[in-house]
C-alpha cells in the first residue's frame, strides 16, 4: 500500500494487476476514451479494441487547438459508405426540407391484391393446358365506339367488384369503369392509349367454359401502332363499330390490315340503344341503318381483296359472325342467341334454322306462319323487324313510359323480376336492369360467336408459322410450332413491352407457340436484326417471373404452356420493339430463327427535337429516351449530326403522351422541346440528263450510274412486303414482269432495295456481259450495295431519306488487283455516283400528307372547308351519314401545316365535331428546291412555287449544313466542266 502514495502523500495509482482488474470492472479513465478509428467502425471487436487502455506513458507533445478532435466526424458516425453534406445555416430555403421524403410517383393504376372473381383461378390455369378451349382475340375499332366499355361488361361479369362501384361518390359515381385503362394519362383524357391484355374464363350459352384471352386496343388513330402489335398475337379480330357513326377512318385501316394479314374478322355493332333513344327511328328504318353499317364493313373488305376471297370474309348476321350490343346497358345478342330465347319460351324450334331466317329480305307470313322471300302483303315486315326489333322497341317503350304497377304486370310474363326500390330508379338505370334480365348474361352470345368463328391456337398456328416465321417449315421446331406442342422447345414471340410500376424495368408480353414458359429458365432473346449470318442481335437472359397478364394485376404462375399469352420478367434488357425468345439450345442443335417484325399500317412523320434544360442531365434524358423507345412501338429516335436528339411519332396526341412519359415517368426532369417538325423525303421526276460517272480516290476504278423514278405503286409494294429482295430471283422477276411489265433481263438484275430490305428505292445492275467482267463486278457487289444504302438513307438536298428512285448501274471499270478495289474505295464512290445521278434527274422534295376525316353537323363542315384551305389542304369527299343529321368530310392536309389544326377546328366548330388525322401518302412539294431565283423574305410565307426551296434551306440551316446545295461537289471536275460547257448546268450551280 505504501507504493500507492508518494513522499508528499499524493495518490499515484494502483499496481498494474489492480489496474487491469479495475478495467474489467469498467473503471476506465476518461482520458483513455477515443471517439473512433479512421474507419468509423464501432461494432464487436473494433469497439473492444477502442476501449483498451494504453499502457504507454502519456505523450507530452504539444497539440494545437485546430488539431484537437472534440467531436466525432460524420464519417466516423455514419460510415464511409454514407455521403454526408455539410450545409451552412442559410444555404437551403425553409420551404425545402433538409432530408426530403421519398416521393413515390404512381403512373399506373394497380390492384392492391388479386381481386375476387366468380371463377376458380386454379381452373383457369388448368384451362391453359387445353388449347382447343382457348381463343385469342382483340377488340379494335375507332375512337369512342365502345371497345373498352365492352371489356368492362365482361370484367363486371367475371370480377366481384360491384361493391366497389357502389361506394363511388360524386362525379366518379357516373363515370365509366374503364378497367383496362390503367395509365394516368388514359384516366385523365378518357381514351385508351395502350393495348391491355386480359384472360377471362367465360361461359357460352350452353354453359361450357372457355379461356378467352382478350387484347383491348386504343381507338385513337395516333395509336395505330398498338393495334398492329396486338393483332400479331391474336387469332381473330372483334371489330367494334358504333351503329350511328358507322365505319370511320381508323376502322377502315384496321379492316384492311386484318384482311391483308388473313386474320378472321367478326363484327360487333354497338350502341343499338341510340337508334331508339337518340335517333328515334321506327323499327323498319332501324333495320336499314343496321344493314347499312354492316355493308360499310363489307365494302371495305371487297375493296381490299378480290371478290371471291372477299366473299369468304364477308360479315353478316345470318353467317353468325355479327353481334349486336349495347355496352352502356350491358347487354348483347346475336341471331342464334335471340332465336334461343324464342325456343326457351315456345319450345320445338330449331334455333339454327330460325336464326338463318332472321336477317335479310325474308318476310314472315302470319296467316300461314311461314317465311317467304317476297312480301305477300303490302305492309309485310321483314323477319328481323318482326321477331327482333319490335320486341326490343316494346320493351324500351313500356319500361320508360309505364307506371311501376303496370310495368310489373308487363314484365311478369317475361320472367323479369325487380325489387320494389328498383322501379323508382332513374329511367336509364331501370332500362339497364330490365334489359340485363331480358337478354341474359352478355358473355354467352359473345363466347358463342368467338368459339364458332375464330380458330383455336392449334388451328391458327399454321397461319402464323407460314406468314411470319423466317425459318424453314420442315424442321422439328417448325412442326412443334404448327402443332402447338407443349412438350416441344420453347418459342415465344414478343411484340409489346409494358412498364413496371416503378418505371425502371419492362415486362414482355408475348405468345407461347411451343413449349412451356417457366420462371428461372435460361433463354436466348433474338432481336429483330438477328439472322444466322449476323448473330450480334442476340442475348442470353434468365426469366425471373412468369405471369398471366390481367392489366391491373398479374397472376404469377409456374408455367404458361403453348397457345397462351404470357408476361415475362427479366428479359427486357436487349428488347427494343419486338423479339423472339427461344430455349437455350434446341434438340439436335437446330438453328434458331425469328418471327418477322410487326408490320404497321401507318408511318411516323411527326418530329420533335428535345434537349435537357440542365445540360448535365443529358445522360438521364438519354436513358428516358431509351425507355420511351421500348414503350411505344412506332416511335423512332435518332441523333442528327448537329447533335439534336430527334423523336418521330405519328401525331400530336401521340407526341404529347411521349413527352409526358419522358418528362414525368421515365426521366423525371425538365426538357426543352422544339417547334413541331416533320420528316421529308427526296426524289426525282425525270431520268438523269446524262450518265454520271465517278472515280475512286486512287483513280483506278470508275462507276457509272443513272437515276430515274420508280413505277407508280412499286415503292408501296416494296414497303408492304408484296415483293421482297430475299425472295428467290425467279419469284421477284415474275412479280415485276407481271405487274410492271419489266423485261426478263432487267427483272432478274435487281441487286437491292434501300436503304433497308423494305426500302422504297431500287438498285439494278444494267451492265452488259460483253462490256463488263461480271465475275470481277460480283467481287464489289456488296460494296456498291452499301454505297447505295448509304446514299438513300441521307439524300444530298437536306440529308433526308431518298424515296421512289431506281438507280441503274450502267458501267463499271475495276482494277485487276484486289487491293485497289476494297470497300474503302468503292463504297464512298458508289454513294457519290448515286448523288450525282440524283442531282442530274430534276430533284424534288417530298412531304408527308395526312388524311383528315371530320364527323359532325353540316355547320362544322363549312368551318372545315375554310380551315383546310388556309393550310394548303383540300377536301376529297363530303356527304351525310345515312339515317343521321351528321356529315362526314374527308380531305388531305400536309403534315407540316397540320400543327394545331385540331385545336383550331374545335374552337371554330365549338367542339361539335370529331377530327382524325392519319398519315396517307408522300407527295411532291411544289417548286424546284434548287431554284435560286426564288426570293424568300423573312417572316413571310414563301410563294407556292418557292415552297420546296424554302423547306430545303430551312432544314439545312437547322441541321447546321451549308446554306445551299452545290451540284459540283458530287460530280467529277471533268464531268462538271463538260456539263457546264454544253449548257446542261449553269456556272456555279
Amino acid at each position: 500500500m505504501d507504493d500507492l502514495y508518494d513522499e508528499f502523500g499524493n495518490f499515484i495509482g494502483e499496481e498494474p494487476e489492480a489496474s487491469e482488474e479495475g478495467s474489467e470492472q469498467g473503471d476506465v479513465h476518461d482520458d483513455n476514451y477515443v471517439y473512433g478509428d479512421e474507419d468509423g467502425d464501432y461494432e464487436d471487436g473494433a469497439g473492444q479494441e477502442l476501449m483498451e487502455v494504453d499502457d504507454e506513458a502519456p505523450s507530452n507533445a504539444v497539440v494545437l487547438h485546430e488539431d484537437k478532435q472534440y467531436y466525432p466526424t460524420a464519417a466516423q458516425v455514419y460510415g464511409t459508405e454514407v455521403e454526408a453534406l455539410v450545409e451552412e445555416e442559410d444555404a437551403q430555403p425553409l420551404t425545402e426540407p433538409i432530408v426530403a421524403p421519398i416521393e413515390q410517383k404512381k403512373f399506373i393504376v394497380e390492384e392492391a391484391d388479386l381481386p375476387s372473381v366468380f371463377f376458380d383461378r386454379s381452373f383457369m390455369t388448368d384451362l391453359t393446358n387445353f388449347p382447343e378451349q382457348i381463343r385469342n382475340v382483340a377488340f379494335a375499332g375507332h375512337l369512342h365506339h365502345g371497345k373498352t366499355a365492352f371489356m368492362d361488361m365482361l370484367v363486371l361479369e367475371t370480377h366481384d367488384i360491384s361493391d366497389r362501384l357502389e361506394n363511388r361518390t360524386g362525379k366518379n359515381r357516373d363515370e365509366q369503369l374503364r378497367y383496362t385503362d390503367v395509365h394516368i394519362m388514359e384516366r385523365e383524357r378518357g381514351i385508351s392509349m395502350r393495348s391491355a391484355p386480359m384472360s377471362l374464363v367465360l361461359q357460352s350459352t350452353k354453359g361450357k367454359s372457355h379461356l378467352i384471352n382478350i387484347l383491348d386496343t386504343p381507338g385513337h388513330v395516333d395509336f395505330a401502332d398498338e393495334v398492329a402489335s396486338a393483332l400479331r398475337l391474336v387469332d381473330g379480330l372483334c371489330l367494334v363499330v358504333d351503329v350511328i357513326e358507322g365505319v370511320q377512318i381508323h376502322t377502315e385501316m384496321i379492316i384492311r390490315h386484318a384482311v391483308l394479314e388473313n386474320i378472321p374478322l367478326t363484327l360487333i355493332v354497338n350502341k343499338i340503344d341510340r337508334l331508339i333513344l337518340e335517333l328515334k327511328l321506327p323499327p323498319a328504318d332501324a333495320y336499314y341503318k343496321l344493314k347499312n353499317t354492316i355493308e360499310e364493313v363489307n365494302k371495305v373488305i371487297f375493296e381490299t381483296l378480290p371478290s371471291l376471297e372477299a366473299d369468304e370474309k364477308r360479315v353478316s348476321p345470318e353467317r353468325g359472325n355479327v353481334l349486336f350490343a349495347c355496352t352502356d346497358m350491358e347487354w348483347c345478342f346475336s341471331l342464334p342467341s335471340f332465336s334461343k330465347m324464342y325456343a326457351d319460351s315456345f319450345g320445338a324450334i330449331d334455333t339454327e334454322e330460325f336464326a338463318r331466317r332472321l336477317w335479310g329480305d325474308i318476310f314472315f307470313n302470319p296467316k300461314k306462319r311461314s317465311f317467304t322471300r317476297k312480301a305477300v302483303e303490302e305492309n309485310a315486315k321483314r323477319s328481323f323487324v318482326h321477331f327482333v326489333l319490335e320486341p326490343i322497341y316494346k320493351l324500351f317503350t313500356h319500361t320508360i313510359s309505364e307506371s311501376p304497377h303496370d310495368l310489373k304486370a308487363f314484365l311478369a310474363p317475361l320472367g323479369i323480376v325487380l325489387k320494389p326500390s328498383q322501379y323508382k330508379a332513374d329511367a336509364k338505370v331501370l332500362l339497364s336492369l330490365v334489359c340485363k334480365q331480358f337478354f341474359g348474361p352478355p358473355s354467352g352470345p359473345f363466347v358463342d360467336l368467338v368459339v364458332k368463328k375464330i380458330p383455336s391456337p392449334i388451328e391458327a398456328s399454321a397461319r402464323h408459322l407460314e406468314r411470319y416465321y423466317t425459318g424453314p417449315l420442315d424442321t422439328k421446331v417448325a412442326e412443334s410450332i404448327r402443332a402447338c406442342d407443349q412438350d416441344g422447345p420453347l418459342v415465344v414471340e414478343v411484340t409489346k413491352l409494358f412498364s413496371s410500376s416503378d418505371s425502371k424495368t419492362f415486362n414482355a408480353l408475348g405468345r407461347v407457340f411451343s413449349g412451356i414458359a417457366r420462371p428461372g429458365a435460361e433463354v436466348r432473346v433474338l432481336g429483330e436484326g438477328y439472322s444466322l449470318d449476323d448473330e450480334e442481335d442476340m442475348a442470353m437472359a434468365l426469366v425471373s417471373n412468369v405471369w398471366i397478364g390481367e392489366t391491373r394485376y398479374n397472376i404469377p404462375t409456374d408455367g404458361v404452356p403453348a397457345g397462351n399469352w404470357v408476361l415475362l420478367g427479366g428479359v427486357d434488357n436487349s428488347i427494343v420493339k419486338s423479339a423472339t425468345i427461344v430455349a437455350k439450345q434446341f434438340e439436335d442443335d437446330e438453328d434458331a430463327y425469328i418471327f418477322k417484325p410487326v408490320t404497321h399500317y401507318t408511318e411516323s412523320v411527326f418530329k420533335l427535337a428535345v434537349e435537357p434544360v440542365n445540360p448535365s442531365e443529358l445522360p438521364k434524358m438519354l436513358d428516358g429516351i431509351r425507355k420511351i423507345n421500348k414503350s411505344y412501338p412506332l416511335i423512332t429516335t435518332k441523333v442528327e449530326e448537329s447533335g439534336e436528339h430527334i423523336l418521330i411519332g405519328t401525331g400530336e396526341m401521340y407526341m404529347d403522351c411521349v413527352m409526358h412519359d419522358l418528362r414525368q415517368q421515365y426521366a423525371d426532369m425538365e426538357i426543352k422541346v422544339s417547334d413541331p417538325l416533320t420528316r421529308f423525303c427526296e426524289t426525282v421526276v425525270d431520268e438523269s440528263a446524262t450518265r454520271c460517272w465517278t472515280l475512286t480516290p486512287n483513280k483506278k476504278n470508275r462507276i457509272t450510274v443513272v437515276a430515274e423514278p420508280l413505277e407508280d405503286g412499286l415503292a408501296k409494294d416494296i414497303e408492304s412486303g408484296a415483293v421482297r429482295i430475299k425472295d428467290p430471283v425467279k419469284k421477284t422477276a415474275k412479280f415485276l414482269q407481271d405487274k410492271y411489265d419489266w423485261d426478263l433481263l432487267a427483272s432478274r438484275s435487281v441487286w437491292a432495295f434501300g436503304p433497308e430490305e423494305m426500302g422504297p428505292n431500287l438498285l439494278q445492275d444494267d451492265t452488259l456481259p460483253g462490256e463488263v467482267d461480271k465475275k470481277l463486278l460480283n467481287t464489289v457487289k456488296e460494296s456498291i450495295r452499301q454505297g447505295f444504302s448509304w446514299a438513300t438513307r441521307e439524300g444530298p438536298l437536306c440529308e433526308e431519306p431518298i424515296r421512289n428512285i431506281k438507280f441503274k448501274l450502267m458501267d463499271v471499270t475495276l482494277a485487276q488487283e484486289t487491293i485497289y478495289r476494297g470497300g474503302g474505295q468503292i463504297i464512298p464512290t458508289a454513294r457519290r455516283a448515286c448523288y450525282g445521278s440524283f442531282m442530274l434527274s430534276s430533284p424534288r422534295l417530298m412531304e408527308p400528307v395526312y388524311t383528315v376525316s371530320m364527323t359532325g353537323p353540316q355547320s362544322a363542315s363549312d368551318k372545315f372547308y375554310q380551315i383546310l384551305s388556309r393550310r394548303r389542304g383540300h377536301v376529297l369527299t363530303d356527304g351525310g351519314i345515312p339515317g343521321t343529321k351528321l356529315s362526314r368530310t374527308v380531305g388531305l392536309l400536309p403534315v407540316i401545316d397540320s400543327f394545331g389544326f385540331e385545336t383550331d377546328f374545335r374552337i371554330s366548330s365549338e367542339g361539335k365535331a370529331l377530327v382524325s388525322l392519319v398519315f396517307d401518302r408522300w407527295q411532291v412539294v411544289p417548286g424546284d428546291p434548287l431554284d435560286r431565283d426564288v426570293i424568300l423574305r423573312p417572316m413571310q410565307m414563301a410563294p407556292v412555287q418557292g415552297t420546296a426551296r424554302d423547306f430545303v434551306l430551312k432544314t439545312r440551316r437547322r441541321k447546321g449544313l451549308s446554306e445551299d446545295v452545290s451540284i459540283g461537289k458530287f460530280l467529277e471536275p471533268e464531268l462538271y466542266s463538260e456539263l457546264v460547257s454544253s449548257g446542261t448546268l449553269e456556272e456555279g450551280s
